[in-house]
């Protein structure tokens, strides 16, 4: 049985989050959490927090073993992103886009 948690609107850009992404994909939940609390990026904070919930969701269902969690798949999505706007020479404006990601973290239970 697959649990999910997802964060919505978090402020990084997605191609940031899907290189930390690889590190932890298929591993168990344990040495997962570990390899992401020693990265120095900011994204692999926020996969953390997000591996944690589901964690926590899996938690809270009798049937499975936490001890036995591997991180199944993580999915990244782009979220909508914030406009904003920087002065040029001559009068001009360049556009700045500020992105926005959706992460979604799937645990099952696997052989450890």
């Amino acid at each position: 049985m697959d649990v999910r948690a997802s964060g919505k609107y978090m402020r990084i850009s997605p191609q940031k989050v899907r290189l930390i992404v690889g590190a932890v994909k298929g591993k168990p939940v344990e040495s997962g959490l570990n390899v992401l609390k020693f990265m120095p990026q900011k994204a692999a904070q926020m996969v953390e927090k997000v591996v944690r919930s589901a964690v926590a969701n899996a938690d809270q269902n009798p049937d499975i073993d936490v001890d036995l969690l591997v991180i199944k798949n993580i999915i990244v999505d782009e979220g909508p992103m914030l406009k904003r706007f920087r002065p040029r020479a001559r009068g001009r404006a360049s556009r700045i886009l500020k992105r926005t990601s959706h992460i979604t973290v799937i645990v099952g239970e696997g052989s450890a």
